[in-house]
Order: structure tokens, then sequence, then C-alpha cells
């Protein structure tokens, strides 16, 4: 079967890649097209109309006529999707919504078209091609690919809303899916233990070659289970039963008793153990989530990684192509993109680059035009430009942008923190996590949430304070003025207790954020909601601020 895939997968992956290295040496033709494509398709519409698409023939037309929005701006045009109107955004019906977390208490709905899951699954195949192309057995075995359900509720107008990711899956073709470990009802299990106990038992009975989801904390979380749950999940595949709502599958006794060897010598089902034959893993390894891919060594051992680029509920944008990094190919052939200088991004009226204009090591704020109806849409979004292919630039997502505190004028980023967080763990060679720093504008101070099964001593404590300060003001100059006046006091610590991470993960889901999504604050302006219950001890820095030099 995989024989076939990857016949299918080679031909037409062949041919998406010369469309977008056509693309990558002309990138403003390439663009330019794309814009009279989308607003030609799309003029008879509500928005079309308002903003006179019909009368827009260059990038400079068309930043005069639709001004810069975010998901606010958007959002009168969407309930009337919502709702069950046609052509407000876009010229053809809307198969279904994304729905993720907005910028207020209402979630974000952003519509999903035809065209959007065709150029969805256009971007996946060249990326799965690129990938055999490197390594070109990685589809030999079982694929075990990680989703949220397709469909988690409906609109007023009978539209459904929810992952854009399983509802792909759940379209997978049959002769496909049978090289897929996990039934996609397993996504549809609401109570989050038996749901990734169903993941771990189908995929520990079959022999894994590759296993692909966004976020590495569920390949954390999975390699948790597996140890943990180790007994009942070895019992199942010798019985061939699934679990509370799951068909029986068939019974696997002598896979059962080869993870029941590797169980009793090793004391854990590690996924390097269980599965030796697994060529990489697909991932997210960039931004915040970084730091928890670069630990999937412990348990799946040293293998590569590939990053799944930079895609979000609004759109695909970029294709890595590379092993073990975030950069990737935009892909001029989706999307119209324009950017802002990160430095500018304040400015009333900041200048607009197209893709061609920009340059290697700087940042920006991404605006997006998509096929799903986001028009100049400002995602919130820093990109770093790391190098170009052809004309094209590489890019890179960086993090969510106004990622900041600013207490007393210190402007502290997220940024400075992961640095910072970077070097304790360099100087006291080990882990530091998880963790969170959180403004106190109270104390006008920093406090490290750190969440650790040992007590470290008070003289250690101090140490590892006093360095975090020293860290933060070597990142930011304004910090260490701040601290060197005392207008900002020195940092604590706050030791939570085991499991906090993972509590405060759960709650973010149960409130509606979807697993995939779900990113890890590094700073935020106050504790979450979970916090407070669950520190176990704080501590203070006792010794005077020792100004970098």
């Amino acid at each position: 079967m995989a024989s076939l895939y990857t016949l299918g997968l080679r031909w037409q992956g062949r041919r998406l890649k010369n469309q977008l290295e056509a693309a990558t040496q002309e990138p403003e033709l390439a663009q330019q097209r794309l814009l009279h494509q989308l607003l030609s398709r799309h003029s008879d519409t509500q928005f079309g109309r308002e903003h006179r698409f019909d009368q827009i023939r260059t990038p400079l037309d068309y930043r005069r006529a639709v001004p810069i929005r975010d998901y606010e701006g958007f959002r009168p045009y969407v309930e009337q999707m919502i709702a069950g109107q046609e052509k407000i955004l876009v010229n053809e019906p809307v198969r279904m919504f994304t729905m993720t977390s907005g910028t207020t208490g209402q979630p974000k709905y952003i519509p999903v078209t035809a065209g959007v899951e065709r150029g969805g699954s256009r971007l996946m195949r060249q990326w799965l091609y690129r990938i055999l192309q490197d390594h070109p057995t990685f589809l030999n075995g079982a694929v075990v690919g990680i989703v949220s359900p397709a469909i988690e509720g409906y609109t007023p107008g009978g539209i459904p809303y929810g992952s854009l990711s399983g509802r792909i899956y759940q379209q997978i073709p049959a002769l496909i899916q049978r090289t897929y470990a996990i039934p996609y009802k397993v996504f549809e299990i609401a109570d989050y233990d038996r749901r990734y106990w169903a993941i771990a038992r189908y995929a520990l009975a079959r022999q894994v070659s590759f296993l692909c989801t966004p976020n590495p904390s569920t390949l954390k979380r999975l390699a948790t289970v597996m140890t943990h749950q180790a007994e009942s999940l070895i019992r199942a595949i010798h019985d061939g039963t699934g679990g509370e709502g799951l068909s029986a599958q068939r019974p696997q006794p002598e896979r059962a008793r080869q993870l029941e060897q590797i169980f009793h010598t090793t004391g854990a089902l590690r996924p390097q153990d269980c599965w030796p034959h697994m060529d990489l893993l697909g991932c997210w390894t960039g931004g915040s989530v970084g730091a928890q891919a670069r630990q999937l060594t412990a348990d799946y051992g040293p293998l590569p990684i590939r990053d799944l680029g930079y895609l979000a509920s609004e759109a695909r944008i970029t294709l890595p192509y590379q092993n073990n990094t975030p950069t990737g190919l935009l892909d001029l052939t989706l999307n119209v993109y324009e950017f802002i200088p990160e430095d500018c991004a304040d400015h009333a009226n900041p200048p607009i680059l197209l893709s061609h204009e920009l340059e290697q090591g700087q940042r920006y704020q991404i605006l997006l035009t998509t096929p799903g109806g986001l028009y100049r849409y400002h995602i919130n979004d820093v990109v770093e430009v790391t190098g170009f292919y052809h004309r094209s630039p590489l890019v890179a997502f960086l993090r969510k942008g106004r990622d900041m505190s600013n207490l007393t004028g210190e402007k502290l980023h997220v940024n400075h923190v992961l640095a910072a967080i970077a070097a304790l763990q360099r100087q006291f060679h080990q882990p530091v996590g998880p963790y969170r720093l959180v403004a106190n504008a109270d104390a006008m101070r920093y406090e490290l949430y750190w969440e650790t099964a040992e007590v470290p001593d008070q003289d250690w404590i101090e140490q590892l304070l006093s360095a975090l300060d020293t860290a933060l003001a070597e990142n930011n100059v304004e910090y260490a003025q701040k601290r060197a006046s005392q207008r900002l006091n020195a940092p604590c610590l706050h030791r939570m207790k085991p499991g906090w991470a993972e509590t405060t993960q759960r709650w973010a889901i149960a409130q509606g954020q979807r697993e995939a999504q779900y990113k890890w604050p590094i700073l935020t302006q106050q504790p979450l909601p979970l916090d407070a219950e669950a520190i176990a001890q704080t501590y203070e820095l006792t010794l005077p601020y020792a100004h970098p030099h």
C-alpha cells in the first residue's frame, strides 16, 4: 500500500514543486498574478463591492482600497456567514469554519472553502514529497498523525466548525488510511486521558515509521502515557480490546510479548525502543515550542524533525524543506503576503513591503490575503527572514506580536526571557521548565513560576535568581537601567507543584482551545487562573543587584 501511495505522492509532488520553484524565481510576478486571481474571483461579494475589487489593478491600488484589519474588523462579515448568508467575503460556499481563540473573549471563526482545502492539501502533498526525497523509507511503516476533531459543533446556519486537520484526516482515501495507525474516531474521544490512552494503544500495535502532529508537547504526552499505562496497553493489544467506546481489534499476542519484553528490560515503553524503524518526526521546532521539541530526544532518540511549517487557522504559509529548522519557503501560490518592519509596527502609517523587498536577518509583522476571504489580515505574528531561495525569502515564525511586558519602561519581550532562560540552562547544566515569567505590577518585579519536584536549598535559589536577574539585564538594556535605579525590584521564584503545567494545559483545552494549537505562555502580564493554587513555595532574592558590565 505504501508503494502505491508514494508513487502517487512522487507524481503529484514533483508537479507542485515545479510550480512553487517557478514562483520563487519571480516572486513579484507570482504574487501580482495571485492577487489579481483572488480579487477577480471574489469581486462579486459584499466585501468585494464595498472595496471596489473590480477597479484594483496594482498592489498600490489594493493598499489604497483595502485597509489593514485584524479579526475584529472581519467579525461582522463572518457573523453573516455564520448565519448562512452567501457571497459575503468569498464567492463560493463555505464548507466549514475553523475555530481558534481570539484577542477578545469571543473565538475566531475562519471560513474554509473548497479552494482553501485544495490549497492546504497541495501544500501538504508537497511537504511529504520533499521529505520523501530525503527519507525514502519514512512511509514504509505505519503513520501516526494526531489531529483535533473535524466537527466540534454547527453554526446557526448549519455550517460545521472544528479542525481543518481533522477534516483532512477524515477525507484520506481508504487505500491510504490503511497506513494510518490511529482511527479517526479516537480523536473524537472527549476525555483527555482516554484519548491519549487510545492513541497509544493503536500506535503501539503497529510498527511506526513516521509520527506527525503540530505541537511537540503532544509527543511528550504520548511518550509519558506509553510508560505510565504500559500494563493496560499491553493487555489490550494482547486481547484485541480497543477500550471503552472503541471497537475490538485483532488480538496480537506476539506484539504484546515484544512490548512486555521491552518494558521488563528497560522499565519503560519509550518510542525509540517500541518503534526501532521510525525515520523521523514531524512537529513544530520554532517559536515558544522549540524548547519542547528539543526535549523529545530523551524518549524518541536522536531522530531528525521536519517542521510542519508556519501554519495557523487562518492560513498555511510556509513549506519547510530541511530537517531541524522552522525555516520554510513562503507558499507564493496560495496566499498574498505583505510585511511591516517590526520596528515600524506601532507607526500610524508603517511602510508596507512585498516578499521580494525583504532583507535577510530582519523581522517583520505579516499581513495575509487568503483564498478563504481574509484581505490584508493582520495576524499579529512576527517572522524573521533567514535567507533566500532563488529570489524568494525564507522565513521562520518567531512569536506572536506584542508579547511584551512594560512595568516601568523596560519593554521586556518574550525573546529576552527565552534568551535568559537559555543562559540559565547553560550555566546550571540543567533544564528549567516548565516555566513562566509573570509581571507583578504591585510588587514591581518579575516572578518566575517553575515546576520542579526537587526542593532546592536557599543558597542554590539565590544563585539561580541572581543569574536570572543578570541574564535579563544582559538581554535588555532598559531592564538593566531600571534595576540599577531600583525602579524594578529583584525577581522571585515560585516553585510549582508537580503537574502544574499539565493541569494548566487541560484547563485551557477545557475552555475551548484546540489541543494542537495550544502554546504554553512564556511571559504574561498576570498569573493564569490555576497558578496561585499550584505554588508550593516562594523564594526571594536577597543578594544585591549586580549590574552586568
